[in-house]
Formats: structure tokens, sequence, C-alpha cells
């Protein structure tokens, strides 16, 4: 029987690299973003390209009653998930902290923590049931220190460390596991999205160094979720080789 992986943010960056690279390896899939029309050509491409069958999911992750509703209409050959992975997530803006709109500040938090933990919270006991699965988070450099005007998404990428450490210690009676994948400089949409759509900004984010692609997270997770049962690879730093942390970068 083929296994499932769940994907939150799927239609673009690391999470649509996810998906490509579960296809690659036989998984079935559902694919959460909030655009159909994005999940719909996603669902296209691998469906025609791999061996996988996909279940669409659009909804907006800060969305709790949608959420719900999604997960428990599910039909019964894709109700038994055993990889889910919290990919969902974005940073708005660079303001001081004192000086942030707050409906971004509200965005990221809600984003971020909420709809991870939720989604959390929904998927993982039917797992506990079957006495299986694995749950992996994306995290980032950023939860390991603050840098300027990135104050409350680094704030909530350490809540995701924490909250990643917090489960794998609640699972420990169980075969369930736990990773945080806390990737660095990831030339995806992030840097575009942050910016409000100022791609001569966004550029600027990755200039003078060769980034991480989503595939290269993608790999990182697949190595995770492909390792023996009694491995867990609780955390994953992974940043481009001249970055060495969130704000020590080497640019040619």
């Amino acid at each position: 029987m083929k296994k499932l992986a769940f994907i939150t943010g799927a239609s673009s960056g690391i999470g649509a690299a996810c998906a490509r690279k579960f296809a690659q390896n036989g998984y079935n899939l559902i694919l959460n973003a909030r655009s159909i029309d994005k999940l719909l050509a996603i669902k296209e491409e691998l469906e025609s390209s791999y061996s996988t069958s996909i279940h669409i999911l659009a909804f907006d992750v800060r969305d709790r009653q949608a959420a719900q509703h999604a997960i428990n209409s599910l039909p019964k050959d894709f109700q038994a998930i055993d990889i889910l992975v919290n990919n969902a997530g974005l940073a708005l803006g660079m303001d001081k902290e004192y000086e942030g709109i707050e409906e971004n500040y509200d965005t990221m938090i809600e984003t971020n923590i909420t709809a991870l933990l939720m989604i959390t919270r929904m998927v993982v006991p039917s797992m506990i049931e079957r006495n299986s699965g694995h749950i992996i988070n994306i995290g980032s450099v950023a939860g390991d220190a603050a840098y300027p005007g990135g104050s409350v998404y680094c704030a909530t990428k350490a809540a995701v460390k924490i909250l990643s450490d917090g489960l794998r210690m609640d699972l420990m009676h169980t075969p369930l596991r736990v990773t945080n994948v806390k990737p660095g400089l990831v030339e995806t949409n992030f840097s575009l999205t942050r910016f409000a759509g100022d791609k001569q900004r966004a550029d600027q984010v990755y200039k003078g160094i060769q980034p991480l692609t989503g595939d290269d997270i993608a790999d990182v997770v697949y190595y995770a979720a492909s390792a023996p049962a009694h491995v867990q690879i609780a955390e994953v730093l992974v940043l481009a080789t001249h970055q060495a942390s969130g704000s020590h970068v080497y640019r040619q």
C-alpha cells in the first residue's frame, strides 16, 4: 500500500518541491494551499509524470473551521496520513518591532504558529491510533536568533522549534517521529511576499550568493522521512555554503 503525505503551502516554493519529491518516490499526496488553480496545476503535473494520486484541499491554514472541514471530509483512501509536512508560512515586511504593521504581525503569528499547531492537532491523533506517522515542520535559521527588522518572524520560527521539541517529547511513548527542518537563504517567492511584490528589493536578498533552492530543502525533508524507523532526524539546519547564520552571509 502506498504511503500518504499531507503538505501545507504546497502550491509553490518548498512545498511544491516537497510534493514533487514525494511523488517521485511513489507517495500519494494531499496538497493544501489557498489557490485552487495552482493546486490543480501541480496535481495535473505530478499525476501525469509519476505514479501518484493527489487530493487537493484549497483553504487558508488560518481558517480553522475550513481546515477542520477539509480534513474531516477526506476520502477514505486519503485518511491514513503517514507524513505531515507543516510547510505553510511567510514573512511580511522588515519594519522595526515598534513600527510594524499590526495586521502583518497577526498574519505571521496566525500562519506560522497557530495554523501549524492546529493542523498538527487535527492530524496527529489518527497517527497515534495507527501507531505510525511523522511530522515534519519547516522552521528557519531565523528561529535561532533575531535579526534587525525580523523580530516577529524570527519569534514565530523560534516557536516552531519549541513546538517541534515539545511534540517530540509528548510522542516519546510512540513510534511517531518529529523533525524540524531549518532552512537559511532559499530562493523562492519568500522575499517577494515579504516585500509586497517588490521584485528589485527581493532580488537583493540573494545577490552575490548562490542560495538554496526548494529542491535542496525537499531533499532534506525526504531524507528525514525515509530514514529507518529507529532513526529520528530531530532537527536539521540547512544553509547555503556562504551563509554562516541568519545574519552572516558572505557575498561576492
